[in-house]
């Protein structure tokens, strides 16, 4: 199944480029990069300069699919272990 719009958070973030469009951490927003890993509560994001830790609750991101579309997401979506997160049910997405 190949990764959309719809299906985003059902799916694997690692690899996708995402930039950090709003969080509660002034020092957090802007952050843009690819995504290498990903932990119950944060996403690990790896910019030019260095790896940084983002805690998904905090933020909204905006993740860049393969083929080029930008979809906004709140971190609060996101959190969960990622093999729970493929299994649950959202009812926006």
């Amino acid at each position: 199944m190949s990764i959309t719009p719809h299906n985003l958070v059902r799916h694997e973030l690692i690899g996708l480029k995402v930039k950090v469009e709003k969080s509660t951490d002034p020092s957090q927003k802007g952050i843009y990069g690819t995504v290498i890993d990903e932990t119950y509560n944060t996403l690990k994001i790896e910019t030019k300069d260095k790896e940084k830790t983002v805690i998904k609750g905090n933020c909204v991101f905006v993740f860049t699919l393969p083929d080029k579309t930008k979809v906004q997401v709140d971190g609060k979506l996101l959190i969960s272990r990622p093999e729970d997160r493929i299994k649950k049910k959202f009812s926006r997405w």
